[in-house]
């Protein structure tokens, strides 16, 4: 720390103190209107001031001057040699002493001034408040000698109307105290309400009915009195006009608005906007603002109200220092004698409008203006007492106060608005003969507004200078490595005495043990051998000492920089870099940094990366250390690849090191599932109608080639399943049964499964048909593959039912004749039956044989009627029964069923392309019955059959028989036992399986598992 900055700490130090042996308070009260020489103190008594010299035991003469501006008619005045405190001449008006405020009774009404105690070794400044107590020399009056009420004649009896209440400047118990209504007339009587802040506020009292047609006008005097003593009163004249009817008063939105405004509002300034509303209409609803009686006269000036619409705006410059609180009373009248009432406090808010004020009282005497020091006088000698003040409030209020520019003199604070002005440090005449500064006092508003005084002091010449360095801060530089005794600079300083006071003597100050200082001639050498890696600066001071008594010195800092030289290798901040990449990183993409640190500095610091034995898989750059790829990474081919780097520096002569790198392929979800099984998209699985929920009837499994969780597969079902006939395991693949198959569930039901990835960022997906046939048996594998091999033109996104309907419109006709000509065979049997039946009774047992015989050749009667019925629904069928499959029955003895067994092979044309990369497999061998009919030819069309491919690594688009999206859960192909039949959107019947044998079913252990079906019979 230099000397300058000694000194500024030093200020700061001594503005911040307060010293509470030169600053003491007196507090003092009085009476205003008090006459000329009436004693209010003895301030040598009051603070037990001793006139007797601590340090000598002699007895001083002790000098009170009170402090005062030039002037200035000083309201008290101070003995110089007793101390004490009389009245003056000068009239002391409480009233006027503290105008434009508004003082309760516990609030004070002061006045302050300032004394000092001289010589200047007993200095005290006597800080004295003299407090002035309020009398009754004022009578309360009211804003009008005469006051005008109005009172509609309806108005009920104990109504109140407000009387504009008197003011009076005393304060306390001399201010209003009470009101008196004289010759009330026994019609009106008067109350006093009194606010929260203590206002009495008087209220006239309607006691009898008004009748405006017999007397319109009532005429009294209302009293005010004081609880002064003498008591002081005024009487005004109080009229009161009886108005008409007007039964509806307006009412204010609010009835006590508070606003804030600032002072340097324009005129013109909108403060508020007032609004009542009246519930009457016409003439009464029209409303008039008025000012209340209380509202004092400076406040209609400062302000206007619009009579019509309410709003109050600024005629007048504001000046918050002058009143900062308007409280104003507004009146809403319809034309009724009842205005409504508002009170409005407006909140002058200060704006930084005022700049501070310096006053400047001298306690040494200035001749010409200027003050005379001397420069072996004390450090702290007074010269100046200095009071600050702000008008404005708050931060535009809060002022600081401070010398302009760096002298041997602060300010010290003795209260929060006082300083005294003292020397802060011994003077110089050698260095500086005459000082010339200003003081200034700035506020803390924005913009900051301040005010400066300037103060001249001049000195007399002391022997008293110590030694000066020529340079305050001595920087020097040295290469590392050095020899021992190396010469690194002269110091010197100067003397502006003479003599032995101007001999030099120079000593090294701490933190300086490697270096050497002669004292005499300053040469400073080196003593060790310095290495900038552990320590590059030296930072000490030297200490200059004349020969004087007592000696003076001065003091310097020393910095040495130690130079650096190339004695570090480069180091890497690891032996062994690894970075992780995906494998799906484009190629020249960035993949790692190698940061490599050198203890040295400049040039020899400066480290250029190469790569030493890579192939050219990665470039690095030798500056930054960023290693980009150049090549494209595939896990599955290469996993990680390994090379060094090496870092050299430039300095001379070089230095490297080494360093390895291993960079890691990371997996990337970039294969798609592949199907194992179904290995077929012809292949399926029977599901007897015996099976019981939970079962599994089919399963379905996929690989992924890649790792973690972009190999783990979900298995999902989306399409083909909108009977919820079937659950599939989203992790094991393993299709269940979920409930028990119903008659109607019969037939081929085509499931599309999609098997998806855990992958990420995207999921990879494949899809795979699964065909479950529900049957007891599968006996007519022919029709099956038929019906699978017509589904393909089925889009995915629809269920293998929607397309029924072309290949039923292909055979309709021969149905139709099948039918009617069953039809009739029936009908002719049951005919001749009956009829050979009432001829012939004895051959009634070879009618019965007859007729056993024609039931070869139709369906059983029940069968029939059941037909007949649906005949009867249907208008013009759309669908009809296609043909019959018949199986075999076991009798109801036998307890193992042996179906007969034989296989087919799918034909040639029904093979299609397998699913990923493996190719479907021949169709399995099914159960069938011999003379079975082969039921795939009424479904054989005349279009060739579309190929079907589904690749697992591309996702399906958007085109026909390949429509993979929010799939419709629709499964048309039903049939019933042996019976087959189609259900269409488009048709309203439905067949039932309700004529099938069920001896030949599967016998079940426990409840089966069934749907419920409509009250009307169809299934």
């Amino acid at each position: 720390m230099d000397l300058r900055d000694f000194y500024l700490l030093a200020a700061l130090i001594a503005c911040l103190r307060l010293d509470s042996a030169i600053a003491q308070e007196l507090i003092y009260t009085i009476r205003e209107e008090l006459p000329e020489n009436v004693p209010i103190g003895n301030i040598p008594k009051d603070l037990n001031i001793s006139h007797i010299n601590a340090a000598t035991g002699t007895s001083a003469s002790l000098v009170y001057r009170l402090v005062s501006k030039a002037g200035d008619a000083p309201l008290v005045r101070v003995s110089s040699s007793t101390g004490e405190i009389f009245t003056t001449s000068n009239r002391i008006d409480r009233e006027k002493l503290c105008a434009g405020a508004s003082y309760a009774e516990e609030n004070e009404c002061f006045f302050e001034l300032e004394v000092v105690i001289l010589p200047n070794d007993f200095f005290r400044l006597i800080k004295i408040k003299i407090v002035v107590k309020d009398t009754n020399d004022n009578a309360p009056m009211f804003p009008s000698p005469v006051i005008n009420i109005s009172i509609p004649e309806n108005t009920l009896i104990n109504s109140r109307f407000p009387i504009p209440s008197a003011t009076d400047p005393d304060t306390g118990f001399n201010g209003v105290q009470h009101y008196e209504l004289l010759n009330g007339q026994s019609v009106f009587g008067l109350d006093i309400v009194e606010t929260p802040e203590g206002e009495k506020w008087p209220q006239l009292i309607v006691q009898q009915n008004l009748d405006r047609e017999q007397k319109d006008t009532y005429v009294m005097k209302i009293k005010v009195e004081d609880g002064g003593t003498p008591q002081k009163s005024s009487t005004a004249i109080l009229q009161v006009t009886v108005s008409d009817v007007n039964d509806n008063r307006p009412v204010f939105k609010e009835g006590q608005v508070e606003v804030h405004i600032p002072e340097n509002a324009p005129v013109g300034t909108s403060v508020i906007q007032l609004h009542a509303t009246d519930a009457d209409i016409g003439s009464n609803a029209e409303i008039r603002y008025i000012f209340g009686a209380q509202v004092a006269p400076a406040t209609k000036r400062l302000f206007a109200l619009n009579n019509t619409t309410g709003l109050i705006t600024v005629q007048r410059s504001l000046d918050r220092e002058e009143t900062a609180i308007h409280k104003v009373t507004v009146l809403a009248s319809d034309g009724s004698s009842t205005p409504a009432r508002a009170t409005v406090t407006i909140n002058v808010t200060d704006v930084n409008d005022n700049p501070p004020n310096i006053d400047l009282r001298y306690i040494i005497s200035p001749i010409n203006g200027t003050v005379y020091l001397s420069e072996k006088d004390p450090v702290n000698t007074k010269i100046a007492l200095i009071t600050v003040s702000d008008k404005d409030t708050d931060v535009n209020g809060k002022v600081i106060c401070f010398i302009e520019r760096e002298v041997p003199f602060h300010l010290k604070a003795v209260y929060d608005n006082q300083y005294l002005l003292e020397t802060s440090s011994l003077l110089d005449y050698e260095g500086t003969k005459e000082f010339s500064f200003k003081i200034v006092a700035s506020d803390s508003g924005k913009p900051s507004l301040n005010q400066t005084a300037l103060v001249r002091v001049k000195l007399e010449d002391e022997n008293d200078n110590p030694p000066i360095f020529n340079q305050p801060v001595i920087e020097l530089s040295v290469s590392e490595n050095n020899r021992r005794g190396l010469y690194l600079t002269t110091i010197s300083a100067t003397d502006e005495d003479s003599g032995k006071n101007a001999d030099i003597v120079y000593q090294l100050g701490p933190n300086a043990s490697f270096f050497d200082l002669d004292r005499k001639t300053g040469v400073l050498t080196a003593s060790r051998v310095f290495d900038r890696e552990e320590q590059e600066r030296f930072i000490f001071t030297v200490t200059a000492r004349d020969n004087g008594t007592p000696p003076l010195q001065s003091q310097a800092a020393v910095i040495v920089t130690v130079l650096d030289e190339n004695d570090n290798s480069p180091k890497f901040t690891h032996n062994h870099f690894q970075f992780f990449v995906s494998e799906n990183l484009p190629k020249y993409s960035t993949v790692g940094v190698i940061t490599v640190t050198d203890a040295d500095a400049g040039e020899n610091k400066a480290v250029t990366l190469s790569i030493l034995n890579d192939n050219d898989n990665f470039v690095l750059d030798p500056y930054s250390g960023v290693i980009k790829s150049n090549v494209s990474f595939d896990r599955e081919q290469q996993s990680s690849y390994t090379f060094d780097v090496k870092a050299t520096d430039g300095g001379q002569p070089p230095r490297s090191s080494t360093a390895k790198v291993t960079i890691n392929v990371m997996d990337v979800n970039d294969n798609s599932p592949v199907v194992i099984s179904p290995p077929s998209n012809t292949s399926f699985k029977l599901v007897p109608l015996s099976a019981i929920p939970g079962s599994v009837v089919a399963e379905v499994f996929a690989v992924d080639i890649d790792t973690g969780m972009n190999a783990e597969l979900k298995y999902t079902i989306v399409s083909g399943n909108n009977k919820g006939l079937f659950r599939i395991d989203p992790v094991t693949g393993n299709i269940t049964l979920e409930e028990k198959p119903a008659p109607t569930d019969v037939g081929l039901h085509r499931l599309v499964v999609n098997i998806s990835d855990l992958g990420y960022p995207k999921s990879l997906h494949t899809l795979v048909l699964v065909f479950l046939y529900v049957n007891d048996t599968a006996g007519n594998a022919s029709y099956i593959y038929d019906l699978i091999r017509r589904t393909m033109e089925t889009p995915l996104d629809r269920n293998i039912g929607d397309s029924s309907q072309p290949y039923q419109n292909e055979d309709y006709l021969t149905i139709m004749i099948a039918i009617v000509a069953g039809a009739m065979v029936v009908i002719v049997v049951i005919f001749v039956t009956v009829l050979v039946r009432c001829r012939h009774a004895s051959r009634f047992k070879a009618a019965q044989r007859s007729k056993q015989g024609a039931e070869w050749m139709s369906p059983n009667q029940e069968n029939k009627q059941n037909k007949k019925k649906k005949r009867k629904k249907r208008k013009s069928p759309k669908s009809s029964l296609l043909n019959f499959v018949t199986i075999e029955e076991s009798k109801p003895d036998d307890t193992v069923h042996e179906p007969i067994n034989g296989t087919i092979s799918l034909p040639a044309e029904l093979e299609e392309q397998g699913m990923g990369r493996f190719d479907w497999g021949p169709a399995p061998p099914t159960t069938f019955k011999p003379n079975s009919p082969d039921l795939a030819k009424h479904y054989k069309s005349a279009s060739p059959q579309p190929a079907f491919h589904l690749k697992p690594d591309t996702p399906v688009s958007v085109k026909k028989h390949h429509v993979i999206q929010e799939l419709p859960l629709d499964n048309t192909f039903v049939g019933g036992c042996d019976t087959l039949s189609k259900r269409s959107s488009t048709s309203s019947d439905h067949f039932s399986a309700s004529e099938c044998s069920s001896q030949g079913g599967f016998k079940t252990k426990g409840p089966l598992h069934t749907r419920q079906f409509p009250s009307n019979g169809k299934r």
